[in-house]
């Protein structure tokens, strides 16, 4: 995400030149395609399937992109791949590197924070909108997800939580009633996800408990519409996550840390 700014990725939401694409990708609450039995370009096709498998980390970051290699995987000439990685580069998921060619952006510090910091923006919009609106199904429904985690850490299932988490937040920014904030939400946590998989065991799985913590303070907080509290409590949600992202990319427990200073 290096060299774009996740603002301008906002505002290629709004101002998109393939909404189709965008539609075909959106997930539904059981994290499936809603748009699974569609028909997508051949273009369309591969900017979808090398969105997911950066997304997933099963394209590492730093990983080369040849456009040839790449054709022939799918079996498309190399006009739609070219205008697919082109898309991938306006995404922030794909950078061009001098003498080497389309690459997987890499996950930096800087990026880090900058995937916090709007992600904060973002919901503390969607939980005081959604603390205003919810009705008791809409709680219910939170209160669901945050027994579900609760269940998923009890029975040694971090993974699980993750994807719950995920659908908790985005559960949240539902309720808020506002479609393009759920479309920016969406895009946001597509970001987070990536961050959370390349650094899950050294992260995500340290912190799933304080995490949790912090859900149901949300939880009781949101029921109780204490927007002032709320509020707060969004803004230390987000700001301990990056907190606990950037100080283990500066640690000598992270990988990259270590080949750096050897």
């Amino acid at each position: 995400m290096e060299g774009l700014s996740l603002w301008n990725v906002a505002w290629h939401i709004i101002y998109d030149p393939f909404p189709e694409t965008r539609r075909l990708m959106r997930t539904d609450a059981s994290n499936r395609p809603a748009g699974a039995g569609g028909h997508l370009t051949k273009q369309q096709f591969v900017y979808t399937t090398l969105r997911d498998s950066i997304i997933k980390c099963e394209l590492e970051p730093g990983t080369r992109l040849v456009i040839d290699d790449l054709a022939r995987r799918f079996h498309v000439s190399i006009i739609p791949v070219r205008e697919a990685l082109r898309l991938l580069q306006s995404d922030g998921l794909v950078v061009s590197v001098a003498h080497v060619g389309a690459t997987v952006a890499p996950i930096s510090r800087a990026s880090v924070v900058e995937v916090f910091t709007v992600m904060e923006g973002l919901e503390l919009v969607a939980t005081r909108t959604a603390a205003m609106r919810a009705d008791a199904t809409g709680l219910a429904t939170l209160v669901h997800l945050v027994a579900a985690m609760d269940q998923a850490l009890d029975a040694g299932a971090p993974q699980q939580w993750a994807e719950l988490n995920t659908r908790f937040h985005l559960a949240i920014s539902r309720l808020a009633d506002m479609p393009i904030l759920q479309e920016m939400m969406q895009r946001a946590f597509d970001y987070w996800d990536r961050v959370r998989r390349h650094y899950f065991t050294g992260v995500l799985v340290p912190r799933a408990r304080l995490a949790q913590a912090e859900h149901h303070t949300l939880l009781e907080q949101l029921r109780a519409r204490d927007l002032p509290r709320l509020e707060q409590t969004v803004r230390q949600h987000n700001q301990s996550a990056m907190a606990a992202y950037t100080a283990f990319l500066e640690s000598a427990d992270n990988p990259l840390t270590r080949e750096s200073r050897s």
